[in-house]
C-alpha cells in the first residue's frame, strides 16, 4: 500500500533497447524507438508529481563494446526522485528483443533480489511491452502488488502486418518468437489490474483480438506529446524555405491553406481529398490545398504502393485541372513540419486528415498545438482528439461531399475559426501535454488502488491454439445486404464466437466502395477483407495491405494491352475509373451483342495475354491477373493464417464466387443466388444449397455443417 504520507513508489520495467537519461539513441535500431524515450520521460515526469514518492525504472544492463558504456552503469539518476536501475539479464551482449525470452527469468530473479537487498516494496509494478510484462507478472505476484501494463504494440497485430509483408508463418515464428510473445500478452491481460492505452480504438480493435480481453480494466491515457516545437504562428513563417517552395506551385499563395500531411499510403486516402477539392468550386475558391506526402527524388524509384499513390495524386490534379491551386512539394525536412502547420494557421486555414483509418493521430495534436483547426476521419483516434480539443469536425473519409462541407464550414466563418483555434490550443495543454498525461496517470492508479478487491476476476476461457482454427468467408452484396434481420443475427453470431472464428469478406468491389457499403449496413470490418475480385487483401485492425499478395499476382499482367484488345469488341464498354483498380479491369457487357467468355479468353490468348475473366450477374465482365481470384486470395489467406481449408465455410451467390467454393472448403450457395452462373455447382456433393437467402442461408449452413462442433471455446 502507499506510504504513510500517501505517496506512491512506482516500479517501471522496460527490458529491451538502449535506455539512458540523456541523448537517447532513437532510431539506432528497431528496439530503440519511441518506447525507450517514453518510459524515461514518464519516469522523470512522475518523479516530480506530488503524489509520487519515487520511480525506479528497471532495464537490462548491457556490457558490449558495440554500444556506449552508459548502458553498463548499474544506476543513473534522472532526478532526485527518479532513476534508472540496470540489472543483469543472463547475457552481457546487446541482443534484439526477440532473443531475450530465455533470459527474462534471470532478469526477474535479479529484480526481486535487488528489491529485497534494498528493502524496497513498490506500490505498483508497471511493465512496458510483452517482455517486461512477462517479468512484471512474476514480480507483482511475488510482491503481492498490482500490475499495470502498457503494450506499446501487440503481437497479434504485428503478426498480421508481417504476413502482409509476405513473411511465412515459420519465418515469423523463428525470427520473432511470436508464439511466446502472444502467450505472454495473454497472461499479462489476464493478470494486470490496469492496462493503459492511447485510444479507444486500440482497446476495441487491437486488444479485442485477445482471449483475455477485459475492456473494463483498460484506461485511455494519451501519451504526453513533445509540444516545444509546435506553437501558433509568430510571423516568421514567410521567411522559411518551405514557404518559398509552396509558392512555386500556387498562383495565389496568400489564400487560406488546407494542409494534408502523411505518408504516401493508400490508407491515407489522399486521392479522395483531391477529388473532393476538384469537385467543389466553392472549396477551390476558398483555399489552396497543400499535400505533403513523404519525400521523393524520382517516383519511379520508390516502392510500388507509394509510387501508385503519388501517381494517382498527379493524375487527379490533372483530371480536375488543379494546377496553381495545389502544392505537392517533392521534399521537406523534419524541421519544416512545424513551419507548415504555422503557415496554414497564419492563413486561417485548416489541417485535414482523410485517412481510412487513423489509430492515434499525432499530426492532429501537432496541428492543434499550432492553433490550426482540423477536419479528420471519424475512424479511430481522431474521435478522442476532437472530443478532447473541440477544435474541428469528423467526416466520413469515403464521402467527398461530407469532406468538402466540413472544410468549408471551418474556412467560411472567421469567428468560429478563432474559437476552434483557441479551443485546440487549450485542449492540447489539458489532455496531451506531459503534465496532463501524468495527472491522468496518477488518478488512474489511485482509482485502481481504491477499487474493491473483493470482486472475483472472471478469466475468459482460452482457445487451444495460438490462432483461430476456422473461418467464415462470404461475399458482400449477394449474401450480406439483402436481409437486415438475418444480417443482424449473423453478426451477433460472429461476435459471440470471435475467439475461435476468423471472419472474412470477399467482394468484387474496390476497397473504398466495400467500406462505404459496410458502413451503410452497419457491418463491422472483418479480420480479412478481400476486395476487387481477389486482387487486394487487407487485414484488420488497421487495414494493412498484403503487399506480398500484390507482388505475387503482378505476374504476366499487362492491363493497358488487355484494354486495347477488348476496346473494339461489340457489346463491351469500360466501366468508370471508380470501379477499376490496379489489378482489375471492369467492363459492362451486353451478352446479346458481345462475344462469349470462351471467345474473349481465346482472343486474349491469341495476343499472348494470360488473365482470369469473370462474368457476374450477366452484365459485368472483370479481368484480373492470372494468379488472382477470390478463391486464390482465400487460399493465400488460409495458408498465411494456418487455417485448414476444411475448416473454412465459404458463402457465395454469383459466378465470381465459384472458385472460392470448389475444393476442400465447406461451401454454401445462398437461395438468392444467380442461378445461371452457379448451376454448374449443383452436381458438386461438397456444396450445400441453402433454402434461405442472404445471411439466413449462411446461418443455415453453419448448422448443416456443424461448424462449431469442435470449437474449444464455443459460446465463451
Amino acid at each position: 500500500m502507499p506510504s504513510d504520507d500517501g505517496r506512491l513508489h512506482l516500479l517501471f520495467i522496460s527490458v529491451h533497447g538502449l535506455i539512458r537519461g540523456k541523448d537517447p539513441e532513437l532510431g539506432r535500431d528497431a528496439d530503440t524507438g519511441g518506447q525507450t524515450r517514453y518510459v524515461v520521460e514518464l519516469a522523470r515526469a512522475l518523479g516530480a508529481h506530488p503524489q509520487i514518492a519515487r520511480v525506479d525504472l528497471l532495464t537490462r544492463r548491457v556490457l558490449d563494446s558495440s554500444v556506449s558504456a552508459d548502458y553498463a552503469r548499474h544506476e543513473e539518476m534522472l532526478s532526485d526522485t527518479a532513476r534508472i536501475i540496470r540489472l543483469d539479464c543472463g547475457e552481457d551482449a546487446y541482443l534484439p528483443k526477440e532473443h531475450l525470452w530465455d533470459c527474462l527469468d534471470v532478469f526477474a530473479d535479479n529484480a526481486l533480489h535487488w528489491l529485497r537487498e534494498n528493502e524496497l516494496t513498490p506500490d505498483i509494478v508497471h511493465s512496458h511491452y510483452a517482455d517486461a510484462g512477462y517479468v512484471g507478472i512474476r514480480l507483482s505476484s511475488q510482491l503481492g502488488v498490482p500490475l499495470v501494463h502498457t503494450g506499446h504494440s501487440l503481437g497479434r497485430v504485428k503478426r498480421r502486418r508481417l504476413l502482409a509483408r509476405g513473411l511465412k508463418r515459420d519465418v515469423i515464428e523463428e525470427r520473432y518468437n511470436m508464439s511466446r510473445r502472444v502467450e505472454a500478452e495473454e497472461d499479462i491481460l489476464g493478470t494486470a489490474e490496469l492496462v493503459i492505452t492511447s485510444t479507444n480504438q486500440e482497446i476495441e480493435q487491437q486488444y479485442g483480438l485477445y482471449d483475455h480481453y477485459q475492456p473494463e480494466k483498460m484506461r485511455v491515457i494519451p501519451p504526453g506529446t513533445e509540444l516545444d516545437n509546435f506553437y501558433p504562428p509568430d510571423g516568421n513563417e514567410r521567411n522559411s524555405q518551405i514557404y518559398r517552395e509552396l509558392g512555386r506551385f500556387l498562383l495565389n499563395p496568400d489564400r487560406p491553406v488546407m494542409l494534408a500531411l502523411s505518408r504516401p499510403d493508400t490508407r491515407k486516402n489522399i486521392t479522395t481529398l483531391l477529388e473532393s477539392y476538384g469537385e467543389s468550386e466553392a472549396l477551390q475558391a476558398a483555399a489552396n490545398l497543400v499535400v505533403v506526402a513523404g519525400n521523393r527524388d524520382d517516383i519511379r524509384d520508390i516502392d510500388s504502393e507509394a509510387q501508385q499513390v503519388l501517381t494517382d495524386i498527379l493524375l487527379t490534379i490533372d483530371q480536375y485541372d488543379l494546377y496553381g491551386k495545389v502544392a505537392y512539394p517533392k521534399a521537406h525536412r523534419p524541421d519544416d513540419v512545424p513551419v507548415l502547420y504555422r503557415i496554414a494557421a497564419a492563413s486561417q486555414g485548416v489541417f485535414v486528415n482523410p485517412a481510412l483509418t487513423e489509430p492515434f493521430g499525432l499530426t492532429l495534436i501537432e496541428a492543434a498545438a499550432s492553433g490550426l483547426p482540423i477536419v479528420a476521419t471519424e475512424d479511430g483516434g481522431p474521435r478522442d482528439i476532437t472530443a478532447n480539443c473541440r477544435n474541428g469536425y469528423l467526416v466520413d473519409p469515403l464521402d467527398k461531399q461530407d469532406i468538402a462541407k466540413a472544410l468549408l464550414k471551418v474556412l467560411s466563418d472567421a469567428r468560429q475559426w478563432r474559437e476552434l483555434s483557441a479551443s485546440g490550443l487549450a485542449g492540447v495543454l489539458r489532455h496531451y501535454s506531459w503534465q496532463a498525461h501524468t495527472e491522468s496517470y496518477v488518478t488512474a492508479l489511485q482509482e485502481m488502488l481504491m477499487s474493491s478487491k473483493s470482486v472475483a476476476t472472471v478469466i475468459p476461457r482460452r482457445r487451444s491454439g495460438l490462432y483461430h482454427d476456422r473461418a467464415i468467408f462470404t461475399d458482400l452484396d449477394q449474401n450480406l445486404l439483402g436481409d437486415p434481420e438475418s444480417l443482424a443475427d449473423l453478426l451477433a453470431f460472429i461476435k459471440v464466437y470471435r475467439n475461435c472464428t476468423t471472419f472474412g469478406i470477399a467482394t468484387g468491389r474496390r476497397l473504398d466502395s466495400a467500406l462505404r457499403m459496410m458502413k451503410r449496413y452497419g457491418i463491422p470490418r472483418p479480420e480479412i477483407l478481400i476486395t476487387s475480385l481477389g486482387t487486394d487483401i487487407h487485414y484488420a485492425p488497421r487495414l494493412t495491405r498484403d503487399e506480398a499478395w500484390a507482388e505475387h499476382i503482378d505476374h504476366l499482367w499487362h492491363p493497358r494491352l488487355i484494354d486495347r484488345i477488348l476496346a473494339d469488341l461489340p457489346g463491351i464498354k469500360s466501366q468508370p475509373k471508380s470501379e477499376r483498380s490496379r489489378f482489375k479491369l471492369s467492363y459492362y457487357i451486353d451478352p446479346t451483342h458481345a462475344p462469349g467468355l470462351d471467345e474473349i479468353n481465346s482472343l486474349l490468348h491469341q495476343h499472348e495475354q494470360t488473365a482470369n475473366t469473370f462474368l457476374s450477374f450477366g452484365q459485368f465482365l472483370d479481368v484480373v491477373p492470372v494468379r488472382a481470384s477470390k478463391g486464390f486470395a482465400l487460399r493465400w489467406c488460409a495458408d498465411q493464417w494456418d487455417i485448414p481449408l476444411e475448416n473454412i465455410l465459404v458463402a457465395g451467390g454469383s459466378g465470381a464466387d465459384e472458385d472460392m467454393m470448389r475444393g476442400n472448403t465447406m461451401a454454401v450457395v445462398v437461395a438468392n443466388r444467380h442461378h445461371e452462373e452457379l448451376c454448374g455447382l449443383e452436381d458438386d456433393r461438397n456444396i450445400y444449397f441453402a433454402e434461405q437467402p442472404c445471411s439466413a442461408g449462411i446461418l443455415e449452413a453453419i448448422e448443416h455443417y456443424k461448424f462449431l462442433e469442435s470449437c474449444n471455446i464455443a459460446g465463451s
